[in-house]
């Protein structure tokens, strides 16, 4: 089985164990911030499940109708996954805002704040792999799941902190304070999720730093040829797309020339993982036919 799979399915047993915790917890205290760690672990068991069968779709090899792959099927799963971190933090602000508004107190904050230590230990162990195994694999749909996780980290010690604070002070309006700055930072986050999932969605050209590299690779050859142009990048899933067009001189081999477009191709894909490059090759004009050549600088083509 994927590496991937294995560990999206580790996050949705993690996750399962956690809401069903929880929520025994939460309905025995009546803490609200509780409960709404509870609805936030549902929306990282939904995230898992759609990370599950996203990673599952995407290992899938191109075929008749995906030439280009199931990639984008992680980069969907990433913006799916965001809109119910939306979804769930506003839920969290209305029922902290009716609770503070109640002025209603909690049962056994002790028990409360053990639970989330606890939540957060294991939420910190889980997501660590998921981080491992998103970064190996350059996965969107798992880094989102790990995002979700961590964000779960520290919103548990974050209610943790409160609950604690309230059986020391006895001051019971800092449980849902504390739930409204918690669903705060998660509507955060969300965000940062929502523009990374969705950027390849709409082909945005890969990082300035991933264009260095591709520059540079192609830089590495220029005693062959005079110059390039249309240069594009994209990326679906964790797979990077290349195009550009290369001029050559007029007389040069055009075995030459494919040797060179080979070299460039192979440099890019050492450089840059799961890089897929297509040359377009172009010959120079009259002005510079033998540009490559001592003349480069007249290459019109540059």
């Amino acid at each position: 089985m994927d590496e991937r799979v294995k560990t999206a399915r580790l996050s949705i047993i993690s996750n399962s164990s956690l809401i069903i915790m929880k929520l025994i917890v939460g309905v025995i205290t009546g803490s609200v911030s509780i409960l709404s760690e509870a609805i936030h672990s549902t929306m990282d068991l939904a995230a898992s499940i759609i990370s599950f069968f996203s990673v599952r779709i995407s290992s899938k090899p191109a075929d008749k109708e995906h030439p280009y792959g199931h990639g984008k099927f992680e980069d969907v799963s990433g913006v799916l996954e965001s809109i119910l971190i939306f979804t769930a933090s506003i839920f969290i602000i209305i029922e902290a805002s009716k609770r503070l508004l109640s002025g209603k107190e909690i049962g056994s904050s002790t028990l409360g704040f053990l639970i989330m230590f606890l939540s957060a230990i294991i939420n910190f162990f889980v997501s660590k792999k998921l981080y491992k195994v998103a970064e190996k694999n350059d996965s969107i749909a798992l880094k989102a799941d790990a995002l979700h996780l961590r964000t779960d980290v520290y919103s548990s010690l974050g209610v943790g902190v409160g609950l604690f604070l309230i059986w020391i002070t006895n001051l019971h309006f800092l449980d849902p304070l504390v739930a409204i700055f918690i669903a705060l930072f998660i509507l955060k986050e969300a965000f940062n999720l929502l523009k990374t999932a969705f950027d390849p969605l709409v082909d945005v050209k890969l990082s300035d730093d991933e264009i260095s590299i591709i520059t540079n690779a192609i830089s590495k050859y220029s005693s062959g040829y005079c110059g390039f142009h249309k240069l594009r990048t994209r990326k679906s899933g964790n797979k990077r797309y290349v195009d550009l067009h290369l001029v050559f001189p007029g007389n040069m081999h055009m075995k030459r020339a494919h040797d060179i477009c080979n070299n460039i191709e192979a440099e890019m894909s050492r450089s840059l993982e799961n890089t897929e490059v297509m040359i377009h090759l172009e010959s120079c004009d009259n002005d510079c036919i033998n540009c490559g050549l001592p003349n480069k600088s007249k290459c019109k083509n540059r």
